[in-house]
């Protein structure tokens, strides 16, 4: 189930579950996995994007073997608030992967979230651009799944 509201993912969670992040892109997507308690988000891999049923398979695998519970996506709303032609895949995306896999599914707003891990990644790790380019995606669906995480955690 979809749920546009995080509050009503809420109650579908069930204890001591895992919350998926993800970050997509039209080339990538980056993954974060939350702990069971629901405190803390941790960048997990990215996925280089194929086909989509060679995506779901991978998601599947990851789903299973981490006990995940729900997914939360980063929808890439424009800074003026509105949905473009990106919100429009994401949420496609999120129906393919709802029609495939019996999973709650919530969605982040995401602005500027790239941006932001970057910005730390320069400022506060000083990374190189080709180790950036290794990880942003994966940083990015934590930064993410970590906002909805204390959304979630103060409601």
């Amino acid at each position: 189930m979809i749920f546009d509201n995080l509050n009503g993912l809420k109650s579908a969670l069930e204890a001591n579950c895992r919350v998926l992040g993800l970050d997509v892109g039209s080339k990538t997507i980056g993954l974060a996995l939350s702990d069971v308690t629901l405190m803390i988000a941790s960048p997990l891999e990215t996925i280089q994007r194929g086909k989509f049923s060679n995506d779901l398979g991978i998601l599947k695998n990851i789903i299973e073997e981490h006990d995940v519970g729900a997914l939360i996506l980063g929808l890439p709303v424009s800074m003026d608030g509105t949905e473009g032609p990106r919100c429009q895949s994401t949420r496609q995306f999120a129906a393919n992967v709802g029609n495939a896999i019996d999973i709650s599914i919530g969605y982040w707003d995401e602005r500027l979230s790239t941006v932001a891990v970057e910005r730390i990644l320069v400022e506060d790790v000083d990374m190189t651009r080709k180790r950036r380019s290794e990880v942003i995606d994966k940083a990015a669906a934590a930064y993410i799944l970590q906002g909805a995480l204390d959304y979630l955690k103060n409601r």
